[in-house]
């Protein structure tokens, strides 16, 4: 029983470190939110938000690998 609870506190651990990693390079980065407009010019080609989540997502996953140690 004792294991069982390390092992799922040692995943939620692995989860809570790739949640803070995809927050850290989606706000550093942009990542997922498509092209912004610079001064003087209109942004036609804005990211649905059905794209973004599904950017997120993929970010999401990357990272958990990455700290779990796998290859992607």
């Amino acid at each position: 029983m004792e294991g069982t609870a390390t092992t799922l506190v040692g995943a939620r651990r692995n989860e809570d470190i790739a949640l803070d990693m995809m927050k850290f390079i989606a706000a550093t980065t942009q990542y997922g939110r498509g092209t912004s407009a610079t001064p003087g010019f209109t942004g036609t080609s804005s990211i649905k938000p059905e794209d973004q989540a599904t950017h997120l997502l993929e970010l999401y996953s990357r990272c958990l690998n990455a700290v779990q140690g796998k290859r992607s």
